[in-house]
């Protein structure tokens, strides 16, 4: 949960300023009204955790409140400096355009008003833990016992026409099936873009794993949650001898809490984070937690700016000066580099 330096420094920041200040949570909307249900419980658990701070939210599309609704309502509450936060995984166009547009038009129109705007949820350390944790909750709700390097992940993507876009869900494959260890993991998506998850799953069924989990990267449920399991059940019921697990969405996973408060304290901080975020020597990334605090020295700098000279250094090929790598013994990875 959040240190209490971090949770004291959201307070003052909120309570000790000239001008009262509040959050606003801008999502995106749905039809679901389990979807919309879910996103107001998050909303609750946030204020349950800064209970001294007015926070609202409101959507784009499909649901209620509208975002210009949450702000009037801090606007009545005697709110004039908000943190506005996009309640998105990634920032594709609605985080980048829509969001912002509907922002700007509210300040334009009430010019006492000052927002400051976070960045999304991205690709974030906490994030990843709380998306673990969901896949091996599923894990445990199985009664087989299977080895994980008998198991393959399949996590599924909202999917957009970015390629960029859903080169991040790819990402939090790979930090997945890495910080794990799973025997093999690959991407799908819910629509837009290619595989879906059907047709990947047809494919992974030859693969030969025991056992396969379906893990959808999504913040709450929806049509596209419904979608995703159907697709799963539909394979399932073709291929018995293979164990299928639908993993749960990530909803109000106190980490993903956790990660809004930290976006608040980008803003509070004019934080801009570079991509070195995620680096196994700064954060207790998945699977490399022992790696923290080691020095970041190249293995390759007897080669820096020249030849290597063969007579005053041995090349390490045994790696012994390199931290033990977590899968060292996973069945298609540095074991079969071994003489």
């Amino acid at each position: 949960m959040l240190s209490k330096i971090k949770l004291k420094k959201l307070e003052d920041y909120f309570s000790k300023a000239p001008a009262r200040r509040g959050i606003m949570l801008c999502g995106h909307g749905s039809r679901s009204e389990a979807a919309v249900h879910q996103f107001a419980g998050l909303v609750d658990k946030l204020k349950m955790i800064l209970p001294q701070i007015p926070i609202e939210y409101g959507y784009l599309e499909f649901a209620k409140p509208i975002i210009n609704e949450g702000l009037e309502k801090l606007r009545t509450e005697g709110v004039r400096e908000i943190i506005a936060i996009p309640a998105m995984l990634f920032a594709a166009g609605h985080a980048k355009n829509d969001i912002p547009s509907v922002l700007n038009r509210y300040v334009a129109d009430n010019p006492d008003m000052k927002i400051q705007y976070s960045k999304e949820l991205g690709i974030d350390n906490l994030m990843i833990r709380a998306a673990a944790d969901r896949v091996t909750e599923a894990i445990g709700s199985s009664d087989n016992l299977i080895d994980k390097h008998d198991t393959l992940l399949l996590v599924v993507g909202r999917g957009a026409s970015d390629p960029d876009a859903n080169s991040n869900v790819t990402k939090v494959t790979r930090l997945l099936w890495e910080g794990i260890g799973f025997g093999w993991a690959e991407t799908a998506y819910s629509g837009v873009t290619f595989p879906l998850v059907e047709p990947a799953l047809e494919k992974l069924i030859n693969v030969g794993y025991k056992r396969i989990i379906i893990f959808p990267y999504f913040l709450f449920t929806g049509i596209l949650i419904d979608r995703i399991y159907q697709s799963v059940d539909l394979i399932s019921s073709k291929y018995r001898e293979i164990e299928f697990i639908k993993a749960p969405y990530l909803n109000d996973h106190p980490l993903v809490i956790e990660t809004f408060c930290e976006r608040i304290l980008n803003v509070i901080d004019g934080e801009i984070n570079m991509n070195c975020q995620l680096c196994k020597y700064r954060e207790q990334v998945l699977g490399f937690e022992d790696e923290v605090g080691l020095a970041q020295e190249s293995h390759h700098h007897h080669v820096e700016g020249g030849a290597h000279n063969h007579h005053n250094h041995k090349h390490d090929h045994d790696h012994t000066h390199h931290h033990p790598y977590p899968h060292s013994e996973h069945p298609l990875g540095p074991v079969t580099l071994k003489k």
